[in-house]
Parts: structure tokens; sequence; C-alpha cells
């Protein structure tokens, strides 16, 4: 397999991160191309990237912390990604890199050290802290579109453990506008693939309509939605998936969709 080839396999993850970390596709996808500009200049990183999944996420760390990345305009989201911006500015960055790192990319420790060159003890204080920073969201309602009956409703046992109310719970495109339209959700996680053939992506289409609103995929098909080629989720949990990385999604979306620091 060629040195690009085992890059390209390892893409779909790192937009994924970097689109958490930043809040937005726009902005974490300009941070992932200027780390594969990075590579490409120099023969000895590219060659380590290739080989080490931490090496890349490493590298794109590096860039991400040190260098200003013109990002193009989109022409729309201004308020949002403000929105955004200025929550960020409230976390410290190293906290919320653990974070996601160790939940939603799920690396250990020690590789988690690897890439934020940290010592690897204080890892688990670093994901405490950022837990701590991200907790302050108000609760909200939430829409599950979720065909398997035992994953529905473990994530609704999960959400409302983290004091959220579930609105309901949809196994097809119907019944997710029909739920949506009578009980407007602050939060989605959807499936791609549901009960009847339909999809979970047309449904969150179709509920977007209705007002903006951040939304989760949760699915076994990660590479079908982060292709670079689209406007794309820029929340994405893998299945099977750990509690603890849905718990991390949640915090994230709700802490970056909040408006509440924008006049």
């Amino acid at each position: 397999m060629s040195v690009s080839d085992q890059i390209a396999i390892q893409l779909p993850y790192l937009r994924r991160y970097a689109r958490a970390l930043t809040g937005s596709q726009q902005s974490g996808d300009a941070y992932v191309r200027a780390t594969l500009e990075a590579a490409l200049a120099d023969r000895s990183l590219r060659e380590s990237i290739a080989h080490s999944r931490a090496a890349l996420y490493g590298a794109f760390t590096r860039i991400w912390a040190t260098s200003h990345v013109d990002e193009p305009s989109m022409g729309s989201g201004g308020m949002h990604e403000q929105a955004a911006q200025e929550r960020l500015a409230t976390i410290a960055p190293i906290h919320r890199q653990a974070l996601l790192l160790t939940t939603v990319e799920e690396f250990s420790r020690e590789e988690t050290a690897q890439i934020l060159d940290f010592p690897v003890e204080e890892i688990d204080s670093l994901v405490s802290q950022a837990v701590l920073e991200i907790e302050g969201e108000s609760a909200t309602q939430v829409l599950i579109i979720e065909d398997e009956p035992l994953i529905s409703m473990q994530l609704e046992g999960l959400v409302t453990d983290l004091g959220h109310t579930v609105v309901g719970t949809a196994a097809t495109h119907a019944q997710a506008v029909e739920i949506f339209s009578r009980h407007p959700a602050g939060l989605v996680l959807a499936d791609i693939q549901l009960a009847d053939g339909s999809s979970g992506i047309d449904a969150v289409e179709d509920l977007l309509k209705f007002g903006d609103v951040p939304v989760i995929f949760i699915t076994a098909y990660p590479e079908r939605l982060l292709t670079g080629e689209r406007p794309e989720p820029t929340y994405l949990v893998t299945k099977p998936f750990q509690e603890a990385t849905v718990r991390a999604s949640i915090s994230q979306a709700l802490f970056f969709n909040s408006s509440r620091s924008v006049a």
C-alpha cells in the first residue's frame, strides 16, 4: 500500500477530530489541508504519519497550535461560527484536545500524551478538567433516530442520565419528521440506515428545514459521511460506540451550538 493510500485511510477520522475540535467543517478541514501540505513538503514527516495514526494527529496538533490557516468563505453560518469561536475561548485547548482524543478518537493515554507532547500521568487530569469546563450547557430535548431497539434504549438512558429529555425515538425517516414536527428538539442523535431502508441523512435534512439544530450521527459507516466532498456533519460517532464517546460528543455539540455568548 502506498504512503498516500495509508494516509487516506485515516483522513476521515482526522476530519472528524478537526471539526469537533474547531466547531465547524470549514475550519477543521482547513487545518487538515494544512497538515497534508506540510507532509507533502517533508518526506520524513510523510513517512511518519503514514505508519502511525498518533503521528498524524500529532502533526495536525502542531499545525493547529502554531499556525494561522486562511479559511475559504462559505457565505453562511457567520453567527454560529462566531458563537463557536467565542465559546472555544472559555475552554483551555489542551483540555478539549485530551477529551476528544481519548473519547471520540479512542486513543490510549500513552498515545494521547504522544500526540499532545504532554506527560502521560497528566492526561486523566486534563480530561477531567475538560468535562468540568463544558458541563455548564443547559439541558435540552433530544430526538433519537435509530432502528435498533437495544441501541435506541441505550441512547435514551444515556441522554436521560445527562439531564436531557427524550422527546421521542424514531426508526424511520417518516417517524422522525412526524415527531420533530410536533416536538422540535434541541439535539438530534441519528443513525444513517433506518428500518424501512430510508436514510437518516435524508431525515436530518428534512428536520433542518424546521430550523438549525445540532446533529450527532452515530453510524457503523463513518466513511460515507466524511469524504470532504460536500457539507458534512461536525459530530460523528462510530458504532460500536463507547458511552463516554457519545457523552463527549453531546457536550461538544451543545457547547458549540449555544449562542449565549453572541450579543
